[in-house]
Parts: structure tokens; sequence; C-alpha cells
């Protein structure tokens, strides 16, 4: 029952569900992330959105990753190295940028990977051994 459901949902990632759910999933990496205290160390709030970032480019469009993305790009300037939701162009705003950017560009290529069908060598048939007809009456007794 568990692994229907799991499979709906990730049907569902394709058809368009990939945005809403990505930043849906990176309000709640920044809040794990801050109850874990991000900012005394902003290092949790970018592993976690960027986990978020990854599997929303494995599972989900390039256009739904980007926009995911952008929005954990915002949520980590404006709420884990910023205070209040002022988005703040820092040098660590800029890390962040390029590892999402990364991570969209490595889910996507991943998910290319995957689903790329590896060419199949089909082996020729084999034709039965011939038996000598002295070993086939030996066989037989």
């Amino acid at each position: 029952m568990l692994l229907a459901l799991s499979r709906r949902f990730l049907d569902g990632m394709s058809g368009g569900f990939g945005f809403p759910f990505g930043c849906v999933s990176a309000v709640g990496a920044v809040l794990v992330a801050e109850l874990c205290g991000a900012t005394g160390h902003p290092w949790y709030a970018l592993v976690t959105l960027g986990a978020v970032v990854l599997l929303t480019a494995f599972w989900s469009s390039v256009a739904a990753a980007i926009g995911v993305a952008a929005v954990a790009w915002a949520l980590d300037s404006g709420f884990v190295l910023g205070r209040a939701g002022e988005l703040t162009f820092t040098p660590a705003a800029a890390v962040a940028a390029l590892a999402f950017a990364a991570l969209v560009a490595s889910g996507s290529l991943a998910r290319l990977i995957s689903r790329t069908p590896m060419p199949v060598r089909i082996p020729a048939p084999r034709r039965p051994a011939e038996v000598p007809a002295s070993q086939a009456t030996t066989a037989a007794s």
C-alpha cells in the first residue's frame, strides 16, 4: 500500500506538482534547520535546502527545480543569513546560489542518466549440441 502511494506521488511530481511540493519542502527544511541552530551554523540550512533542491531536480522538471532553487536561496538569504525576510547579498549568499545551481544541474543530469535506456545486447540463439549415437544409447540405458 505504501509503495503504491509513493509511486502515485512520484508520478504526480512529474505531472506538475514538483514546484509546489518543493516550496513546501523548502519551508519545512528551513524550519528544521532553524530548530537545529542554523542561525549560528548556516551550513545546516544549506545542507537541508540543498537536499530539497537536489531531490526536486531529480524527481521533477528542470523548470520546477530552478524555481525551487530560487525559493530555497531566498529562504536561506532572508531567514538564515539575514533576518525578518530581508534578502542579503553577501559572499555567503553567493555560495548558496552557486551550490543550488550546481545541485539543479547534477540532479537533472542524474535524472537524465537514470531514465535513458541502456542498449540491450541480445545474444545469438544457440543450436542444440549434437549427441553421437553411441552416447545416446548408453545414456538411455
